[in-house]
């Protein structure tokens, strides 16, 4: 059965051969307790094997930044990619990198949970320079009153009681 379109052409001839999608997302997420771990003479480095860990996966970190405290992340998924699994495969391979330091003092570990926000391609140039100022943004606002604004922005119900663990 051939489904015809009103200017007379096939169905066939409309079928997608590829799946199309340009999935951004701005993912945030803390230390384990807010802990001031990411030393910003290491923060680079951590940028770069993240986003390692996101071509792995076929996705593309197009910004990283972030404080002692807490990481932003401007991250293009790709089609089959979940951020829930992205963000666990981050989280658990960079932690893991991070201890794996010589001469660091404790256990790194990241909080439990992550926001994940989606992202218009004509915002991509603002977040990347908010990223990129984290220092001045945190000059003065914390890390918890970021997080809030956020999540308001962006319409997300969150009980204060279990919003930083």
């Amino acid at each position: 059965m051939s489904m015809t379109s009103p200017e007379g052409a096939t169905g066939d001839r409309f079928r997608m051969a590829t799946s199309f999608a340009n999935l951004l997302i701005h993912v945030v997420f803390s230390t384990k307790h807010r802990h001031p771990w990411i030393e910003k003479d290491r923060r680079d480095s951590l940028q770069g094997y993240i986003g390692g860990i996101a071509r792995q996966e076929g996705a593309i970190l197009l910004e990283a930044g972030g404080m002692p405290d807490h990481i932003h992340l401007l991250i293009k998924l790709h089609a089959d990619l979940s951020v829930a699994r992205l963000v666990r495969l981050i989280k658990s391979n960079s932690s893991r990198w991070l201890n794996q330091e010589p001469g660091r003092a404790g256990r790194f570990e990241w909080q439990a949970g992550y926001g994940a926000f989606s992202v218009s391609e004509s915002r991509i140039n603002a977040l990347r320079t908010y990223i990129r100022r984290q220092d001045e943004h945190h000059a003065h606002m914390s890390f918890a009153e970021e997080l809030v604004l956020l999540l308001r922005r962006h319409h997300i119900e969150y009980d204060e009681r279990y919003l930083l663990g």
